[in-house]
């Protein structure tokens, strides 16, 4: 991958964890323990891990170390890989909001922005990227009941930030699954609601979005085990992901079963959703309800 495969800061979580698992490669092809690399960066073998996981930043003398522990020579390839680690140590636009982000959702974060398909079942409430300001604002409210006004525009903010992902030039496909459910629970007043009818309505035109609703009238269906996000990326060598979150962390899952049980529920719940028209039509008479 070169630098400019992946536009902007959101593809430095993606180069750290491609950069991560390159490393990882290379070491086990040298038959080389995680302690026995530790110990030529002066770090442990959970530093290591961490590393070839994507989850840390890296120093340029500690990739040079490595590199030479590996019996990587050639100025190129060592080039490449160098440059790959300054790319991902850029700061993302969303690290302005430290002060409301978890550490644990930066890392989504990242990850969303530099997705090519983003796939969502949502139960519990409107998805964060289709959420309207007043919708959003009424969601963290009732999260964080005892949280300052500040904190809370804060947190809307980056909200509505994160929705211009889907605007952007290189805008992902996103196709959203959103239960019945989340539809009929209120949050806010009656014209907030209306007001993310209407939206939900109008987003589901766009060309990148597809939007579909599990109705009531379906029954029990497949997505029992609640709400999760699958993310898919142009890398080739980057596996497609499954982010799972809870109440104050997140679980991101990558293993190729594990993956590919989450995308068969995925399908399923598309097949048997209503196609994006009838699920327009579905919001356009829960619209005249509310």
């Amino acid at each position: 991958m070169t630098a400019g495969e992946t536009g902007g800061a959101s593809g430095s979580v993606v180069r750290r964890i491609l950069l991560g698992s390159q490393l990882r490669r290379l070491r086990e092809s040298r038959g080389i323990t995680r302690e026995a690399a530790g110990y030529a960066i002066r770090a442990s073998e959970s530093k290591i891990s961490r590393m070839e996981l994507g989850r840390v930043s890296f120093k340029a003398r500690d990739i040079e170390d490595l590199l030479t522990l590996y019996g990587v020579s050639d100025e190129l390839e060592r080039g490449a890989l160098l440059g790959l680690a300054r790319e991902a140590n850029v700061a993302g636009w969303w690290h302005s909001f430290g002060d409301v982000l978890p550490g644990w959702f930066q890392t989504y974060i990242g990850l969303e922005g530099a997705a090519s398909l983003i796939r969502i079942y949502e139960v519990q409430f409107v998805h964060g990227l289709l959420q309207t300001e007043a919708y959003a604002h009424a969601v963290v409210t009732r999260g964080m009941p005892d949280a300052p006004r500040a904190e809370i525009e804060r947190r809307v903010a980056l909200r509505l930030e994160r929705q211009k992902v889907l605007v952007s030039e290189n805008a992902p496909h996103f196709h959203a699954v959103l239960d019945e459910a989340a539809l009929r629970r209120p949050y806010g007043d009656r014209s907030v609601m209306q007001g993310q009818l209407r939206h939900l309505i109008e987003i589901s035109e766009h060309p990148h979005v597809t939007l579909q609703v599990m109705p009531f009238s379906f029954g029990g269906h497949s997505g029992e085990s609640g709400a999760f996000t699958m993310l898919s990326f142009p890398e080739s060598d980057l596996s497609d992901v499954v982010y799972l979150e809870q109440l104050t962390g997140a679980l991101y899952l990558d293993k190729n079963e594990e993956v590919a049980q989450y995308g068969r529920v995925m399908e399923r719940l598309q097949k048997d959703s209503p196609d994006p028209e009838g699920s327009r039509d579905l919001l356009r008479g829960l619209l005249q309800l509310s």
